[in-house]
Order: C-alpha cells, then sequence, then structure tokens
C-alpha cells in the first residue's frame, strides 16, 4: 500500500465523514481546519462539524429520499450519521441533534484517532501534491475561494444562505404553545407549535413584509438560494405562501379549541437539556431589532429571550457538472476531490455524503483501486450523476429527492408506495454494489476512543468486514 496520506481542507461535515472514511482504511491523514485561527461570521466554537444552520438532518424515514440516503450512509459506516445518531433529540421522524453534543462527539472521535492528524491553520493555496480533497465549506477564506477560482477557471457561483433564530425555552409561554408532531409522528410530541389565528396571522405577515432587513447589496439578491429561502422573502410570494410552506396547520389542533389553527409556528428542540428551540424555516435576514419586533408577535412568543438571531451570510459553491466527475475528482486533476457544499450540494446529509464519497476516491487511489461510482438507483448514486451531469446552465445546488432516481421499470401504485419501492430497490443495489467492491467492504476497526460513548453503539456498520 503506498504509505502517502491525504489532505484533507476544511473540518465540517464533509471534511470529517472525508477524514474519518480514510482513516479506517488505514490511509494517514491531514485535517486541516482553520478556526480557531481564523474565525468565521457564523460559526461560534472551534469544533469540528459544527452546525450553524438548524439542527435537523431531516427525514429518517427510509421512504423518503432524505432517510434512504441516511441510511445508505450508515450502511457504509458514516461517522457523521453515527454521532448524528448518537446525540438526537426529540423531532417527530426528522433526525435532529443536540449541536454542541454533535460536534463534540466527531472532535472527540476524530481527534482520538491515530492516522488523523489536525492542523489549525488556514490553506490558502491548493497543495500541489495529493491527494487533496477541498471541503473548505461554502465560507471558505477568501484566499482559497480565489485559489479555487482560478482553478475551476471561472468564478465561483454564489447564493445567500439564512440562518433561523433560536430562542430560550422558558421564555416561550406554554399556555399558548403546545406541544404536538403533525399527526402525531415521532414520539408524537416533538416540537412546540405556536397557533395563529386569521387576524394574528394576516398581522404577524403584514409586519414581516414591511420589516427592514440588513443591507444587501441589489446584485446580491438575484443569488438567493430556492432551497433556503428568508422567512420575509416567502411571505412576499403571497399572503399564503407560509401558510402552504412551513405555517401550515394541517396534522395539528389546538387543544385550547380542539381544531386546526389558521397557521402554526414550530419549534424544534436544539439541544439535549430541552433550554433552547429554534423557529422552524424561520431562516431571515431582518436586522436583529426587527427580529425581536415581528417575531414577539408570534402567539407564545411575546416574551422570547433570543439565544441566537437568524442571519443570512454569502456561500460559494463551484459549477459541479463543468468540473467535476461523478467521483467528485476534479475532471483537470484526479488526484484533487471537492466535497461539501462547496461541491455543489445542498444541506447537511448531502455534505455527509460528498465527503464519504471523496474520501472512498481520495483512498482508492492510494490503494490502487478505481474510485467508486455507486448504481444511478441509489442515493448516492443519484447524487453521483446530478454533480456531474446536471445542466451547467443556471446550475444550483440540490438536496437529495426522489426526481434525481432513474424511474421504476415496473408500474407502482400510488405516491407512497412508489417511493418505498425506490427506495428498496436502492438499498437492494447498494448491498450487491458493496458486496462486490474490494474498497467498501475492507475497514479497519478503529481502537476504543474517548468519543465513542457519543454514538458507539451507532457505528455497527463501520465496523463492519474490518480488515487487520
Amino acid at each position: 500500500m503506498d504509505q502517502r496520506g491525504v489532505i484533507v481542507i476544511g473540518g465540517g461535515l464533509a471534511g470529517s465523514e472525508a477524514a474519518w472514511q480514510c482513516a479506517i482504511r488505514g490511509i494517514p491523514v491531514r485535517l486541516h481546519e482553520m478556526r480557531p485561527v481564523r474565525p468565521t461570521a457564523v460559526h461560534r466554537t472551534d469544533r469540528l462539524a459544527e452546525l450553524v444552520c438548524s439542527n435537523s438532518f431531516k427525514s429518517s424515514d427510509v421512504g423518503s429520499a432524505h432517510g434512504l440516503l441516511k441510511e445508505e450512509l450508515r450502511r457504509l459506516g458514516s461517522l457523521v450519521i453515527s454521532c448524528a445518531r448518537g446525540s438526537r433529540v426529540p423531532a417527530g421522524s426528522a433526525l435532529a441533534v443536540d449541536r454542541e453534543r454533535f460536534a463534540r462527539a466527531v472532535t472527540e472521535r476524530l481527534t482520538a484517532h491515530p492516522l488523523i492528524e489536525i492542523v489549525r491553520e488556514e490553506v490558502t493555496t491548493i497543495p500541489a501534491a495529493g491527494p487533496v480533497i477541498i471541503a473548505a465549506g461554502p465560507l471558505c477564506s477568501d484566499a482559497l475561494a480565489r485559489e479555487i477560482a482560478r482553478f475551476t477557471g471561472e468564478e465561483s457561483l454564489a447564493f445567500f444562505d439564512a440562518i433561523s433564530p433560536i430562542v430560550e425555552a422558558d421564555s416561550i409561554d406554554t399556555t399558548i404553545a403546545f406541544h404536538a408532531s403533525r399527526y402525531g409522528k415521532g414520539e408524537g410530541a416533538d416540537y412546540l407549535n405556536c397557533p395563529m389565528t386569521r387576524e394574528e396571522y394576516e398581522a404577524f405577515h403584514d409586519a414581516l413584509v414591511t420589516a427592514e432587513q440588513a443591507e444587501v447589496h441589489d446584485f446580491d439578491r438575484r443569488l438567493l438560494f430556492e432551497g433556503c429561502l428568508p422567512v420575509e422573502e416567502m411571505a412576499r410570494r403571497g399572503r399564503d405562501t407560509l401558510r402552504f410552506g412551513p405555517l401550515k396547520p394541517v396534522g395539528l389542533t389546538d387543544p385550547r379549541t380542539g381544531l386546526r389553527p389558521w397557521a402554526v409556528v414550530q419549534l424544534r428542540q436544539d439541544d439535549l437539556a430541552a433550554t433552547h428551540y429554534s423557529l422552524v424555516g424561520f431562516q431571515t435576514r431582518l436586522r436583529q431589532t426587527e427580529q425581536k419586533r415581528v417575531f414577539r408577535m408570534i402567539p407564545g412568543l411575546a416574551g422570547a429571550r433570543f439565544v441566537k438571531f437568524g442571519m443570512i451570510h454569502r456561500n460559494t459553491y463551484i459549477n459541479a457538472p463543468r468540473v467535476l466527475h461523478p467521483t467528485f475528482q476534479a475532471r483537470r486533476r484526479e488526484d484533487l476531490f471537492f466535497a461539501g457544499q462547496i461541491s455543489g450540494v445542498e444541506g447537511y446529509t448531502e455534505s455527509t455524503a460528498s465527503g464519504l464519497l471523496a474520501g472512498l476516491g481520495a483512498a482508492a487511489l492510494l490503494l490502487d483501486q478505481e474510485p467508486p461510482v455507486f448504481p444511478e438507483t441509489t442515493a448516492l448514486g443519484a447524487l453521483q450523476r446530478y454533480v456531474s451531469r446536471a445542466d451547467s446552465a443556471g446550475y444550483q445546488p440540490t438536496n437529495i429527492a426522489f426526481g434525481l432516481f432513474p424511474p421504476l421499470t415496473i408500474r407502482v401504485r400510488g405516491r407512497r408506495e412508489r417511493r418505498r419501492a425506490l427506495a428498496e430497490r436502492a438499498l437492494a443495489e447498494l448491498d450487491g454494489f458493496v458486496s462486490g467492491c474490494k474498497l467498501l467492504h475492507e475497514r479497519m476497526v478503529p481502537a476504543a476512543t474517548p468519543g465513542a460513548a457519543h454514538g458507539a453503539g451507532e457505528t455497527d456498520a463501520g465496523s463492519a468486514g474490518g480488515r487487520r
């Protein structure tokens, strides 16, 4: 085996996953993370895999595209999914985590691995010798962003990403807000729900669309990402847009009236101790003073104390179909990989998946094997196909969705049944692919680590078929 190591730039979800996938295959890794030497506008700690937006990885239902991707990652020994499952908080059918506990678990396990060296410094140039994985995230430093732009031969594309506010749990009026999940999913009471009458909703809507925003340049307004629009931007699209979006009241009954509210603002538990709650779907670019004024109009939040205000920040990503092979390798340089949101995917689980794919690819190069290209019928293969073969004109990052999959070859009635059939096909094809791929079923079992307590029970897939 080639004893050279892999350089990973960026310690977010993708970089952490990529480093882990290399290390468990006996590949030395140098993981570069610029924090705390060089802070960012949104990170609060120096921990690896810190979540700066929502604390939710979305659905865990294998019959959904997000749940299917998580299951594929779990079967392939994903560190991120293992730590997320070990740090979960109630969120219905979604996988939401205590963000502090989650980041601590990932950091401890990577720090304890004997083949991973964590280097706290900013990388300003792309290393000439590889394999190299650039997982610097959408908030990579200006110097590295310029290097990436030079390498790709074009300006990196950009959009604005937005973050929802977080409030203290004991500042929520629970004589108004009630615990429940839509249709009783999960534990049946995983969210706090702030019900609105028609009059309350319309007054809130009017205040929201007229509230003062933080300054955004005109040319940047065109770059808002459709998958993560600010709540005020959604409100401007129509008076009922929010009622059919994040404020939809279906599946919920106000216990005070026995009726379905006109609209509902949901709050999701943000830490294991249930001391903080985030406003679901309330990413925003309003000024902080306006957030206090407008969001306190929500029934149950009149006295809300904000732990963290919503904000908006610039994200950058490459035009993946022009730059990448399905393996997330650069077309111009086979030992250079991109992973995470900068690679042209969107979402926590998708970023994790890109890190896993890049890590597998880099390990394969050093093990004299071919970087794996998964069947297009799997969630991983569907992502690989999208980033490498989507239309490059007007390219935007994507979340995983069944629309990215090849259609079924048999007719299945009913939307839910079709999705379940797509998931069953994907997992069957994944298992067959893994059994025939030496890289995937030969994994080393790492020694017990201090971080193993944070999700050690979820590492069954990560130690399967271990190699000594």
